[in-house]
């Protein structure tokens, strides 16, 4: 957690000096009206907002400073709904559906709400966020949150958010599901870089996080290059896992001078040498960097591809020598369709080196098909034939899937716009569809009579 760049510090402390100033607070506290109360929120956190979303965007180290701030009295409890939220989905989380460690974050904006004299009007605007944190957190965690409230009106309501049907995982998933997709847009992230190994073991994930959504949602991330400088620089952090995955976070994500290309090439072709595990590790995390970042595209496989050493004989040379030619000449052009095959009957199929090669090719596809409109049907039918191709090659189930599932996603789009049955154009899809679908092991006969079968309405008798 970074201290405050003084441009926000003072930024804050005005909007601070103006709420306290403000005729509507003056007139609320005596009052107490609801809208009242509003009008402070209409008028400040669009100000407040403002500045957490700068920070977000070009400090997000300093971002947990900003919150704490906010936690201020001064402030009069304003945004804090909102950044409750953010602390809720930053806490790291686990394939059960649960924090990694205490979310402390989350923990003291709420005890702030709770003690704060306009708790009646924020707790109309947390019951949502508070459910979610609950069900991420164990109870012993939960249990000592509610020992911190004296209050027991405040404290019933607390623990009227604890719902035990999220102890089942399945519904803890489609709670955070439906709640992190109301901020997916939204930058909100933080982290802080470690100092030693240890700290390094301990908290890398929650850092790993943090960068990977960063480098998702895209924006300028110039304010932290020199803390990832500095820890690839940090020779306690040497052949280790954790220092992979930043190498490759930093090789393929960040903007590089040409210095900072020359060092990183050394710290590649060191840990390359020195860390018996570096080739799987830098292609495993090259494969989870291509299956779940949309933003991985040609350019950051060349860019790295032009700081390596590529005579060296290994696994990583072999994956950027195909994936150069897949993205110069491209994946429909023949003589990459035969490199392909090459370098698949050479690797194994299970191999890493050939799951990111399929991940390149999938991607593609993934990326064409998401731009086709309906009236490129045709287009489409001709690409099929490469995607079956590929199909081929992999012979890979996973493949096959994806592959199974763009494609029923663009056809389903066609049959909402082609739905006269009589015209050509929805008879083109259905013969398509009828034989290539088959052929591909997507439809099974009795699936391909349900996809194109004609629904009989039925009648008012029948209705009533």
């Amino acid at each position: 957690m970074q201290p405050l760049d003084e441009q926000y510090y003072n930024r804050l402390n005005e909007i601070a000096n103006a709420i306290q100033d403000a005729p509507a607070l003056a007139q609320y506290l005596e009052e107490e009206e609801d809208e009242l109360y509003n009008e402070l929120r209409q008028e400040f956190e669009p100000m407040l907002s403002q500045i957490h979303h700068e920070v977000a965007a070009n400090a997000p180290l300093q971002l947990v400073t900003c919150e704490k701030m906010l936690l201020e009295p001064v402030f009069e409890g304003l945004y804090l709904p909102r950044i409750l939220g953010y602390a809720v989905l930053r806490g790291e989380i686990n394939d059960q559906y649960r924090y990694v460690r205490p979310n402390d974050h989350f923990k003291d904006i709420l005890l702030a709400i709770c003690q704060s004299v306009h708790f009646e009007q924020l707790k109309k605007r947390i019951g949502q966020s508070i459910q979610v944190g609950f069900a991420l957190s164990s109870d012993i965690w939960i249990t000592n949150l509610m020992s911190q409230i004296e209050n027991k009106r405040i404290r019933y309501f607390l623990q009227q958010q604890k719902n035990d049907r999220y102890r089942d995982q399945k519904d803890r998933l489609d709670l955070y599901t439906r709640y992190s997709n109301q901020f997916r847009h939204e930058l909100y992230y933080s982290a802080d870089f470690p100092k030693s190994r240890g700290e390094m073991k301990a908290n890398f994930s929650a850092l790993r996080q943090f960068l990977l959504k960063r480098f998702e949602v895209g924006g300028d991330n110039a304010s932290f290059k020199e803390q990832i400088r500095n820890f690839l620089a940090n020779k306690d952090f040497h052949n280790s896992d954790e220092y992979v995955e930043m190498l490759a976070v930093f090789g393929n994500f960040m903007p590089l001078t040409e210095s900072e290309q020359v060092e990183f090439s050394a710290h590649f072709a060191r840990e390359r040498k020195s860390y018996p595990g570096f080739e799987i590790k830098y292609l495993s995390f090259l494969a989870e960097l291509y299956q779940s970042n949309a933003n991985m595209t040609a350019e950051n496989d060349e860019r790295v591809a032009k700081l390596l050493d590529l005579k060296v004989s290994d696994r990583i040379s072999e994956l950027y020598r195909i994936a150069t030619k897949i993205h110069s000449l491209g994946y429909v052009h023949p003589d990459v369709i035969d490199a392909v095959q090459e370098f698949y009957n050479n690797h194994e199929g299970l191999s890493i080196e050939s799951k990111c090669v399929r991940l390149i090719i999938l991607n593609y596809f993934s990326r064409l098909m998401g731009g086709l409109t309906e009236r490129e049907y045709a287009d489409y039918f001709e690409l099929n034939k490469i995607f079956n191709v590929y199909i081929h090659i992999f012979g890979n189930s996973e493949f096959n899937q994806a592959v199974e599932k763009i494609s029923m996603r663009y056809v389903q789009k066609l049959l909402l716009v082609y739905i006269d049955k009589r015209g050509k154009d929805y008879q083109d899809i259905k013969k398509f569809v009828s034989t290539q679908f088959l052929d591909m092991g997507f439809l099974d006969d009795k699936e391909v009579v349900e996809m194109f079968k004609t629904r009989r309405k039925r009648r008012k008798s029948e209705e009533g």
